[in-house]
């Protein structure tokens, strides 16, 4: 931190939150949809995920988000159309082995409610031979006319259904609406792995209103679950050291404490006024899902990425205060940073170290009739620059 003027931390949601029921932690079979979607998209540290799908014909993805739906398109996605993508070798070889048939994709709340967007829906309705099953039309409005512009387009979509009609579709998938997550169940013939999923049925308050709360009913459902994949949310965790350079950091909510704007602010008692008073951490920074939460897209970020920059820029102009501003001309930057860190640490990878190793990327796919095939460790990428 000695070596700058502002620090901004824009580091994302790096755990997937648990589902806390019995089962999630016992039973093989149940994966973080983060972690899959790390490892077909070849992301260092996914490489070693165990997935078999080599005897799963039903398959339960758990939570209504655009992750959830990501999954969903892999599992039914024919392979010859996967070939000719970037995901990985090892991502190909799994999938060819699939027999996943049908896809319930779960949520606690309905279509309304739901947090994934108009793009990933249709790309599964346009998926061919997939068929889309009925949803409960009941948790929809009649007339989607009267719903806002994006809504009454994704709801349409829904309402008319998939390209391939499901009663002539050899793979399917569903919308299970006000279904909540209880139990992971095994059988007698393979007790240690996941085979049904029982779930609590809810009650919307208001069917038709995004925010509508749920109620349990007293009623449960099951569902055969060959295989699951838990997608209800991420978490931000705090970056080690926080606490010894004066950053507070939420862990219920999973945010670096700040003032909205992107201000990092930290709780310091005041033994005048005998309580306590916020106030900003000098020259530091924080945007996108570390500041706010898991939530939203990348326009939407990016839009809130704008917001703490033109913070920064304010608070540089109207004089505010920074990191260093007793010695702002000896602030060395990333030169300080890497004589401090010593020759032995880490290599730094420079923008024209990226370009070589996305050619080298893409020469790899070439020969293999794809756009790219990505290195799926640090070790292999850095082997390039050599």
């Amino acid at each position: 931190m000695q070596h700058y003027d502002a620090v901004l931390f824009a580091y994302g949601a790096s755990e997937d939150k648990k589902l806390g029921i019995p089962g999630e932690s016992t039973l093989s079979g149940i994966h973080s949809a983060r972690e899959v979607v790390g490892w077909y998209n070849g992301l260092p540290g996914c490489s070693g995920l165990d997935l078999d799908l080599s005897q799963a014909e039903e398959a339960v993805v758990i939570g209504q988000g655009n992750v959830a739906l990501d999954v969903a398109r892999m599992l039914l996605e024919d392979i010859d159309v996967l070939r000719k993508t970037d995901i990985t070798e090892k991502a190909l070889e799994t999938l060819s082995k699939s027999r996943v048939k049908r896809v319930h994709v779960v949520g606690r709340r309905g279509p309304m409610q739901a947090s994934f967007t108009i793009k990933e829906v249709r790309e599964l309705m346009k998926l061919r031979d997939v068929g889309f099953l009925p949803f409960n039309r009941s948790l929809v409005p009649e007339d989607l006319k009267s719903l806002p512009r994006a809504s009454k387009r994704l709801m349409e979509v829904l309402v008319k259904g998939s390209s391939t009609p499901h009663e002539t579709a050899s793979k399917s998938w569903s919308l299970d609406s006000c279904f909540s997550p209880k139990h992971f169940l095994g059988n007698q013939d393979a007790p240690s792995k996941v085979a049904s999923t029982e779930f609590d049925i809810t009650e919307l308050a208001a069917p038709f209103d995004p925010k509508s709360s749920v109620k349990a009913t007293g009623k449960t459902a099951i569902l055969p679950s060959d295989v699951v994949f838990r997608s209800v949310g991420y978490k931000s965790v705090a970056l080690p050291g926080f606490a010894e350079i004066g950053i507070q950091f939420d862990d219920r909510r999973g945010v670096v404490d700040n003032d909205g704007l992107g201000r990092v602010t930290r709780m310091v008692s005041d033994t005048h006024a005998g309580g306590a008073h916020n106030e900003r951490v000098p020259g530091v920074y924080c945007a996108g899902w570390v500041k706010n939460g898991p939530t939203g897209v990348i326009a939407s970020t990016m839009q809130d990425a704008f917001t703490t920059g033109d913070a920064i820029v304010h608070d540089w102009l109207s004089g505010g205060r920074f990191l260093n501003a007793s010695n702002h001309d000896s602030v060395t930057g990333w030169e300080g940073l890497r004589q401090d860190a010593g020759p032995s640490t880490c290599r730094a990878v420079a923008w024209d170290d990226w370009r070589q190793i996305d050619r080298a990327e893409r020469e790899r796919g070439q020969k293999n009739g794809k756009e790219r095939e990505k290195f799926t460790s640090t070790d292999e990428m850095l082997t390039v620059l050599e």
